[in-house]
């Protein structure tokens, strides 16, 4: 045996294409895999102010009541409501296997001036949160005890129907809550129409003055007679 082929270097392994070519496509599908799980979202402008809140020239109290009002003229079941905050929920049923729930959440806050005095006017904050839930089966496999081998899976099962949250969703379109505000508007001017109805000074009735007397006939000059005075004759009635 030679010195030489005891420390001899081994040739490089070579890798075959095809393994080559495999490894590089795992590696493609991984990253198309990593690059599908990023979630695409519409970034925050906060830019506008004019979709979730109104101004309202009425007190914090008078706003809620006016927003709690509005809900339930729109079939919603209210599950707060007090002089500042009122939350409502309501069921829709969009397709047979799809069940969705808006739950409505409006804020009412007094808003102050810049010298720090609270004025009359109030800021009505409103957000609708929209829940999705669809139909999901669950399958339950059956099994049976044996006392020499323990438990036996058998080939039959059954299912069972759950609904599960499959998203959630905070409503940003401008049009949806434009109606509701307009309707808070409609509920928050009746009260107050009503109000200075009730407080508006009753109209006094004119009345016209009565004739003045007509004055009696004076007696000729040298007569002693006064003027005859007339009676009115009543009639009775025959007797007999």
């Amino acid at each position: 045996m030679h010195f030489n082929s005891l420390f001899a270097v081994p040739a490089p392994v070579r890798m075959p294409v095809f393994a080559a070519g495999l490894l590089s496509a795992a590696l493609l599908l991984a990253g198309c895999g990593s690059a599908s799980r990023q979630v695409s979202y519409e970034p925050e402008a906060f830019g506008s102010t004019n979709t979730h809140t109104r101004d309202y020239e009425a007190t914090e109290a008078q706003t809620c009541e006016a927003a709690r009002r509005a809900l339930l003229s729109q079939g919603y079941m209210i599950t707060a409501a007090n002089a500042d905050l009122v939350t409502g929920r309501k069921s829709f049923q969009p397709a047979a296997e799809v069940h969705v729930e808006v739950e409505f959440r409006v804020v009412c806050a007094r808003e102050s001036t810049r010298s720090g005095k609270a004025s009359r006017n109030t800021v009505a904050f409103a957000t609708a949160l929209q829940d999705r839930y669809g139909l999901k089966k669950v399958n339950n496999s059956a099994s049976l005890g044996v006392g020499a081998i323990g438990s036996l899976s058998l080939p039959f099962a059954s299912s069972d129907d759950a609904m599960v949250k499959v998203a959630s969703e905070t409503l940003t379109d401008e049009r949806f809550y434009d109606r509701f505000f307009a309707l808070l508007d409609r509920f928050l001017e009746g009260p107050e129409a009503e109000d200075e109805a009730a407080t508006r000074p009753e109209e006094t009735p004119v009345v016209s003055p009565a004739p003045a007397p007509v004055p009696a006939p004076a007696a000729a000059p040298g007569s002693d007679s006064a003027p005859a005075v007339t009676y009115p004759v009543t009639s009775s009635p025959n007797r007999g």
